[in-house]
């Protein structure tokens, strides 16, 4: 077992975990309220649903990966390890800049679809809010099982991992549906984003290393530095921090240059807007008609 992509696979699984869970509980909670707790049958089929779609999309994805050989895997896993970066640095933002409303926009949504009174509207808003965290989840654990290249052993630690955060995930859910106070939600996703963040960098410049490895980039091939002999990056170095710093960071003993810059320039500019003071919103604009405050 491979600590280091355990790690990143835990924390992926429990960041994703949690906005699913979060999403549920949102909606079980309002049904509960509003004396519709009859139809939480529907919303699981939805949720079921939404993560079955979004293992298959997972598998198919991995299986199609172990079929393929040299260099088309190496084009196959660094676009999988690209596709899974831009995923989860969309998937922060959005995040960041929409969790403020999303109780409000579900709540809206359940009263649609209870106002309509088709027999699947509360399956599909289910499964539409689960599915989208589902895919991302997959994207990204594919980008790190394919980073993960000790013969499967850091592919397995990841999903081991990504099952664990999720349990743990579950059960911060139903803490959330009681209405008890488990987390501080803000400072926890604030603070698991910065940790992908930091992961999806090392997806990053893994992802420029197989495009050297399969001769699609020439420029900047030559090792930056090389302190193999102080801190292996490499499993069979056996060296516990320098696997841990390599899953988790990227962390390359002896890297390119373009590796090397590929990912101090994503980290660094990611990380400065995702940390930047976000603006508050815009005051709405008074009706003429309206008296003015203080009038």
């Amino acid at each position: 077992m491979d600590f280091g992509f355990l790690t990143t696979g835990l924390l992926t699984g429990l960041r994703e975990g949690v906005e699913a869970a979060l999403i549920v509980s949102i909606i079980l909670a309002y049904l509960a309220r509003t004396g519709n707790a009859r139809r939480f049958g529907r919303i699981w089929l939805g949720t079921g649903a939404a993560l079955a779609l979004s293992a298959a999309v997972g598998a198919v994805l991995w299986f199609s990966i172990g079929g393929l050989t040299s260099p088309a895997e190496e084009y196959f896993e660094g676009s999988a390890m690209l596709l899974a970066a831009a995923v989860v640095t969309w998937m922060l933002f959005w995040m960041r800049r929409t969790a403020a409303n999303i109780k409000g926009e579900l709540h809206a949504g359940v009263d649609r679809a209870l106002t309509d009174g088709s027999v699947w509207a509360l399956s599909i808003l289910a499964f539409t809010a689960v599915v989208r965290e589902g895919i991302e989840t997959s994207l990204f654990l594919l980008g790190q099982a394919a980073a993960a290249t000790t013969e499967h052993v850091g592919a397995a630690s990841t999903l081991v991992g990504a099952l664990i955060g999720i349990l743990v995930a579950v059960l911060l859910g139903y803490g959330f549906y009681r209405g008890a106070r488990v987390i501080n939600l803000a400072r926890f996703f604030r603070w698991t984003g910065v940790a992908l963040i930091f992961i999806a960098g090392g997806l990053v410049s893994h992802a420029a290393h197989e495009f050297i490895d399969a001769g699609l980039i020439n420029v900047g091939t030559a090792t930056a530095f090389d302190i193999t002999a102080f801190l292996p990056s490499e499993p069979e170095g056996g060296n516990l921090l320098g696997q841990l710093l390599r899953s988790v960071f990227g962390y390359s003993s002896a890297p390119e240059w373009t590796t090397l810059l590929t990912w101090v320039v994503y980290v660094a500019s990611v990380l400065t807007l995702y940390l930047r003071p976000m603006k508050p919103p815009a005051p709405a604009p008074i009706s003429s008609s309206q008296p003015a405050p203080g009038a």
